[in-house]
């Protein structure tokens, strides 16, 4: 029948509106049977080692029709991607032992009854957190929309905006590694001195102390800007849009300004993107998973040869993952956020 355990879950309580509070989740503790049931066919139960915290998030707290993800359900464990153990399995490709990393829910143990987002870990010689952030799907983002979307060419310059979080820092290493000039924006004196120090960007700056972002930007870019990839919005893109080169590419990966918005700013500079022939591309990630084995095979040398660097930020124990996702929308967190629910 399974042995029967209590069961942490982090529940939405309802529907968010503004900027989200730590008391629109609660913990709550229920049990679980160790064992799929079995009117469950391919499904798995799984123990959560690593809980990734991602902007993205915040839509689904959120009432939407006609959306590219589901929003979460009041009431039931707030779901996002994370690195499990299974312990249970009724689905023929994975097996008691396999760790895996995927979509899961925010709670110690979970029924994972839709398995087509779960992908077994196959290298487990780096450390599994990563497969939250530079070995998931922020590094496969970073892969997608710099290489993909973005086609570059050696000697380009190219800007990032929150170029400290999870995807940024890593579109940054990919594009020194091009042979691309580099700049990036963050929030903190920290984080800038990261952005160049650590993870070797051409230049940084703290967008909180310009008063005039286009003429930030004209003085990191004095020949303006090849390639923008845009994780903020606002006022940031209508800067860049000024600053961009003809032909320039963006490559839309989020907005993060936007978020808690109740009325999204407007846009001053689309003009832009006719006079100079921008091309300006949003994705998601998951519309490329078929090349999820392809950035594998060209990360994992980079990272055993130490020729990517990558900063998480460990917030332990599931009851602090409620204070670690509203942490993002204040800059918060250093580098990609990570609940450390167990590390076995």
């Amino acid at each position: 029948m399974g042995e029967e355990v209590r069961n942490k879950q982090i529940i939405l309580k309802n529907y968010v509106k503004g900027f989200p509070k730590e008391s629109d989740m609660i913990l709550e503790t229920s049990t679980i049977k160790l064992k799929v049931p079995e009117d469950c066919n391919d499904a798995v139960l799984a123990k959560n080692l690593y809980l990734s915290c991602d902007p993205y998030m915040r839509a689904r707290m959120t009432k939407t029709e006609g959306s590219y993800v589901d929003s979460f359900t009041p009431g039931s464990a707030i779901a996002g991607y994370g690195v499990a153990r299974i312990l249970d399995s009724s689905n023929p490709n994975f097996k008691k032992g396999d760790l895996v990393w995927g979509l899961t829910r925010w709670e110690e143990y979970a029924l994972i009854k839709s398995t087509q987002a779960l992908f077994k870990i196959q290298h487990t010689d780096v450390p599994l957190s990563y497969y939250t952030g530079l070995l998931g799907i922020p590094g496969h983002t970073a892969y997608v929309g710099f290489y993909e979307v973005c086609s570059p060419k050696k000697g380009e310059t190219i800007f990032i905006s929150a170029a400290s979080g999870a995807v940024g820092q890593l579109v940054g290493q990919f594009a020194k590694l091009f042979g691309c000039y580099v700049v990036g924006s963050a929030g903190s004196k920290e984080k800038v001195d990261l952005l160049k120090n650590k993870f070797g960007f051409d230049e940084a700056f703290n967008y909180k102390e310009e008063h005039d972002l286009n003429s930030a930007l004209k003085r990191y870019f004095p020949s303006g800007i090849d390639i923008y990839f845009e994780n903020v919005g606002g006022k940031m893109l209508d800067a860049v849009l000024l600053n961009m080169r003809l032909r320039g590419r963006i490559a839309v990966c989020g907005m993060i300004s936007q978020y808690n918005l109740e009325e999204p700013e407007g846009v001053q500079n689309l003009l832009c993107v006719i006079s100079k022939r921008i091309r300006m591309e949003g994705f998601i990630v998951s519309d490329y998973y078929h090349l999820y084995p392809k950035f594998v095979e060209m990360v994992l040398p980079l990272i055993k040869e130490g020729k990517i660097t990558y900063v998480e930020d460990l917030a332990n124990g599931l009851e602090s993952a409620p204070s670690a996702l509203i942490g993002l929308f204040s800059g918060r967190n250093v580098g990609k956020q990570v609940v450390v629910v167990d590390p076995e």
